[in-house]
């Protein structure tokens, strides 16, 4: 997610405003309004771009049609595409080509999976539940492959994926451990550290899907959790009574400074002490787009 931010953000000092942007960089309106006061102009349709300008493509990925259309209008396109989205259409595309009916584990009408499902040419069948998968055409014996959405719950696709193996035994696709790394030490790091609290709040966009899956995975752990876009939604009546430690956890696209102002919003509002749990270092580092990698070179 920073690395689509930094894109869009490289593209405004190399090319100058205005810099287009397809849908959402990311999911966080305080992102957004900051790229939008340097420069950047959000649109949902290519058709809103003028021709010949600079467009960057959001970090969810876009369709095969999205990326001709792009063509067709000479856009200067820069993909900010995730690279472990990237992936995930690499995989789809495969099994494509092998001859499978195809299944992305995903929620219908998201970005990523619209995405996905749109960069190949035959059917996909999106699964959102266990019920989906019980409602698939297909007989037992066929060649079933599936890929899944980036940002799921991990224990909810496990689930998934095992009613897909049940019902389809030779189906194929990647383990439930290949969703994104940051979702899943995000999800485990939640999951600890809600086992430490009387109350959790993440801080995201509503529109989040990783974010939105770690307020459900402090739930599940039987503690009441919120998810809170900045330190305006504090309430304290959700600490007013029998609230001893208050976990906090952020959205992947969730600013580092939206995250300490609520820090510091709780301290005023509680005396309380601040203590930073351990949890995994993330250093992977992917390339830039060609564009904006032969610029800074």
């Amino acid at each position: 997610m920073t690395r689509a931010i930094d894109i869009v953000s490289l593209a405004l000092q190399r090319f100058g405003a205005p810099v287009f942007v397809y849908h959402e960089i990311v999911h966080n309106q305080h992102v957004v309004q900051t790229l939008r006061d340097q420069g950047a102009v959000f649109v949902d349709r290519l058709e809103d771009v003028p021709v010949g300008a600079v467009a960057v493509f959001s970090a969810h990925g876009v369709s095969r049609a999205v990326v001709h259309a792009a063509g067709h209008r000479r856009l200067q396109a820069i993909d900010a595409t995730c690279p472990l989205v990237t992936k995930v259409h690499t995989q789809i595309q495969k099994y494509a080509k092998q001859g499978h009916h195809l299944v992305m584990v995903g929620h219908a009408g998201h970005e990523e999976v619209e995405g996905t499902i749109g960069s190949v040419d035959q059917p996909v069948h999106v699964v959102g539940t266990v019920q989906d998968v019980q409602r698939l055409p297909w007989h037992a014996s066929a060649r079933v492959a599936y890929v899944t959405q980036t940002t799921l719950s991990l224990d909810d696709t496990r689930d998934i994926l095992a009613a897909l193996r049940t019902r389809y035994p030779q189906a194929i696709g990647p383990d439930v451990n290949d969703i994104c790394y940051a979702t899943q030490n995000r999800q485990n790091a939640v999951k600890a550290l809600a086992q430490e609290s009387d109350l959790v709040l993440i801080v995201g966009a509503r529109n989040s899907s990783n974010s939105n899956r770690l307020r459900e995975v402090a739930e599940r752990s039987q503690k009441p959790a919120f998810l809170i876009q900045d330190a305006n939604e504090l309430d304290a009546t959700w600490w007013a009574q029998g609230v001893q430690r208050i976990g906090i956890s952020a959205g992947a696209s969730t600013p580092e400074l939206l995250v300490e102002q609520v820090v510091h919003a709780l301290q005023a509002a509680t005396d309380a002490d601040v203590r930073t749990l351990p949890g995994v270092q993330e250093h992977t580092l992917f390339r830039l787009p060609p564009a904006l990698e032969a610029r800074v070179a």
